[in-house]
């Protein structure tokens, strides 16, 4: 990263994606000091790459599979297929690789703009940001990123502030109920671009949100025994939102078996309205010892 450059804006000039044939993008990758790219990362340019093909209309829907692990020092192709264009949707398929192998598979669907009914549930009461202290620091922040055993890095800052309602102590963690409140926001101004806003949020709905499945065992992923890893990965985008204003991400686990915990995530603008809905599965394994 150059000196002069934030990680916010590091990110958005990542969010640039090359365009190399029809339908064909590259991204680069963003070393974090860590053996695998993170989720978010492919996710939200993954989302980049088929709204480039699909203007005129917003994203309201992604569904996204983790293959493998990405590389965070090689540059990453999206292939994206145009499966459909309605009068009101349009669905696209990317095919996110590297050295020809894929790491990601997302379906994505565009609506152009339209009325109907609304409802929603109830933003819960939890203690505003200025009242939160910010995340604590680690050198390893969410589950797709495991320490190399050959390098020592320190954590970069973060291009998305988090203030979490009930953390947990990172290596000696409290068992809680499967539950957890997180503040976040953009660490800088982000332009209007709704589009983009939406990437954003994708990229930052990976961050801890597997975390939740974690609470009423008592263990995090920052545990050297614990093997974690999102699986798959879905959102729905209901309203128009600003990711560099104060969003609260209220997440809920209601299961885990069988070495996958399942989480459920809602995203809530500051003044309470319910902007998108998240729902990932992800590897929770405790290695035995020998």
């Amino acid at each position: 990263m150059s000196p002069t450059q934030t990680p916010l804006e590091q990110l958005l000039r990542l969010f640039t994606l090359d365009t190399v044939a029809p339908d064909h993008f590259i991204g680069q990758s963003l070393d974090l000091g860590f053996r695998n790219l993170f989720g978010g990362h492919i996710l939200g340019q993954a989302l980049v790459a088929a709204g480039n093909t699909c203007e005129d209309r917003s994203a309201h829907s992604l569904h996204a599979y983790f293959i493998r692990g990405g590389d965070p020092l090689a540059p990453i192709h999206y292939h994206v297929d145009r499966i459909r264009d309605g009068k009101t949707f349009g669905v696209r398929r990317v095919v996110a690789s590297q050295g020809d192998k894929p790491i990601l598979i997302l379906s994505s669907s565009f609506q152009a703009e339209e009325e109907g009914f609304e409802h929603q549930t109830a933003m819960p009461d939890v203690p505003p940001p200025e009242l939160l202290a910010p995340a604590v620091k680690s050198e390893r922040p969410v589950p797709e990123l495991i320490r190399t055993q050959t390098e020592v890095r320190s954590m970069p800052d973060l291009a998305i502030e988090m203030r979490p309602v009930d953390p947990v102590d990172h290596h000696h963690p409290d068992k809680k109920e499967p539950f957890q409140y997180v503040w976040f926001r953009a660490a800088g101004e982000v332009s209007a671009n709704q589009a983009l806003h939406r990437c954003l949020l994708a990229y930052a709905s990976d961050f801890g949100l597997l975390g939740t499945c974690l609470r009423p065992h008592g263990v995090t992923y920052y545990q050297p025994a614990m093997v974690t890893a999102s699986l798959d990965h879905a959102m729905w985008f209901y309203r128009d939102f600003r990711i560099d204003d104060w969003l609260l991400y209220a997440c809920e686990s209601p299961v885990a078996g069988h070495a996958r915990g399942l989480n459920h995530g809602n995203i809530f603008s500051r003044d309470g309205q319910l902007v998108a809905c998240v729902t990932q599965e992800g590897l929770i394994r405790r290695l035995q010892k020998s």
